[in-house]
């Protein structure tokens, strides 16, 4: 009941925040149908298979012909990509050589992804397209770019290369779409997102925001890139401003404490307290993360006066990343804007998990509960979910796999950033290296270097956090499902 009425006092505060003018409930748009499309639209639907439009383009295609500036949320998987790509067909001009529509996304994997989708359903039509991205060498991006692709999709660290290298411009630019806008405009994105920003023309572009969740972080940074955005909700089941999302992972107890490791390289949460039953447990999870190289402290009855009070002042500050804690010792703290609680083991009590999980989600805000449980832990946690009726998700643990994946997507955005920011005097001083590094790289028994120097980068930026833009949040027109509805609603993010 405790976690019901919590919801409940969140759900009324932020409609209370919510106001429509007349004039923004009579510019709903009608959901479409694939019969009501444009000839050349229900042509290329049908080359992609397409029988029907799902609901997501059924509510978005008319607001993307209309070309109305939109903050969509859409959950993964739910048909998104069609719904920005399929109306190219009608707002770009393939007798023009030039980049008209620009979609960024933040992986590799997701703009080759959108460029297989773009290919299949309007590659017929005589738009081209090309899909830049680090990693990878630039000579068949360029070719593609000078051969005048209609539709760029991009990283934004491999777009700024080539805008960089003038093997792009975006003078001609018609349309731009943020795919996984959370992800696109948060911290690790922000910097390069705002040098892309000044290659953009001076005037008004039709822009797109795609999202599973618009988180206040989000929404702070996204009206530095739409003007007069609008918000379109496509579900009751995700929102604009989300609570608590409950996830449990089933691991290993042996491995309990490597499995914690993988979670913070996968989640990269901003800011995380993690409850632990013991002060033992306590000190014993601090110190595995601060050997990994995190930025971490514990907190527990143990401490001095003067040590608790060091570690009480950063988490004022919000200078702390990440907090080690048992229940009694964050007793009555407020760390503001905490993005994670991940609970190494179930409480003792019941109660006390919603103590625990409500100190992330607060004001309406986005937050995340993460459940670390054993097979036997796992009857504890189903016992809680059950009785204060919290829909829980259980998901796969990650593996080294994953997790060097995704390590790696960082860092080469990070070290192409660094290159791009070096003037021709570092450049030159840099070339001393090229022989070193060409025989560390062809030798493998020296590999061990290189990825001594790489895993230093890595560690190091992650205790140097880029600070984003703060303000409150440009009021967005919200329009809910069922064509009017002046409710934000809540929901759980992706």
């Amino acid at each position: 009941m405790i976690y019901w009425f919590k919801l409940q006092i969140v759900r009324i505060e932020t409609l209370l925040n919510t106001s429509f003018t007349p004039e923004e409930a009579h510019n709903l748009l009608a959901d479409t149908t694939l019969e009501a499309l444009p000839e050349n639209l229900r042509q290329a639907a049908a080359r992609a298979g397409w029988d029907t439009l799902v609901a997501v383009q059924a509510r978005t295609i008319p607001y993307m012909l209309s070309a109305r500036n939109m903050m969509i949320q859409a959950r993964t998987g739910s048909g998104k990509t069609g719904a920005f790509l399929l109306p190219m067909l009608a707002r770009l001009d393939p007798s023009r050589a030039t980049c008209q529509a620009l979609i960024l996304v933040p992986t590799r994997e997701l703009a080759k992804q959108v460029w297989q989708e773009a290919e299949k359903l309007i590659g017929e039509a005589g738009l081209r397209t090309v899909a830049v991205y680090g990693g990878v060498g630039y000579g068949s991006q360029i070719d593609a770019l000078k051969q005048g692709a209609h539709i760029v999709v991009g990283t934004p660290g491999r777009v700024l290369d080539h805008l960089l290298k003038r093997t792009l411009s975006l003078e001609h630019l018609k349309m731009l779409i943020f795919d996984e806008a959370d992800r696109m405009l948060s911290m690790g994105f922000y910097p390069d997102m705002q040098d892309v920003k000044r290659y953009l023309p001076k005037r008004a572009i039709h822009t797109a925001m795609f999202s599973a969740t618009f988180p206040d972080s989000v929404m702070r940074t996204a009206r530095e890139f739409i003007q007069n955005g609008e918000f379109l909700s496509l579900s009751s089941d995700h929102v604009h401003v989300t609570d608590t999302e409950h996830v449990f992972y089933i691991v290993e107890g042996m491995d309990k404490d490597r499995s914690l490791v993988r979670l913070i390289e996968i989640e990269n949460p901003t800011s995380a307290i993690i409850f632990c039953n013991t002060k033992m447990r306590v000190n014993y999870v601090a110190v595995v993360l601060q050997r990994f190289g995190y930025d971490a402290d514990q907190l527990s009855a143990d401490l001095s006066q003067a040590e608790r009070e060091r570690v009480l002042d950063r988490v004022r500050k919000g200078t702390l990343r990440f907090l080690v804690a048992t229940d009694v010792a964050a007793r009555g703290l407020d760390i503001p804007s905490l993005s994670h609680v991940i609970q190494y083991e179930p409480p003792e009590e019941t109660e006390a998990y919603i103590h625990r999980a409500g100190r992330t989600g607060r004001a309406g805000a986005t937050g995340v509960a993460i459940s670390l449980v054993n097979k036997g832990e796992r009857f504890a946690l189903e016992k809680i979910a059950k009785e204060f009726n919290i829909p829980m998700e259980e998901r796969p643990t990650p593996t080294d796999e994953d997790v060097a994946a995704i390590v790696a997507e960082r860092l080469t955005a990070l070290l192409e950033a660094r290159l791009r920011g070096r003037d021709k005097l570092a450049a030159e001083r840099s070339r001393r290296f090229e022989a070193l590094a060409h025989s560390l790289a062809e030798n493998e028994d020296e590999s061990a270097i290189i990825t001594m120097l790489l895993d230093d980068t890595y560690q190091q930026s992650l205790h140097a956090p880029v600070a984003q833009p703060t303000g409150t949040p440009t009021p967005v027109k919200q329009h809910q499902p069922g064509g009017g509805s002046n409710r934000r609603q809540s929901g759980r993010r992706r």
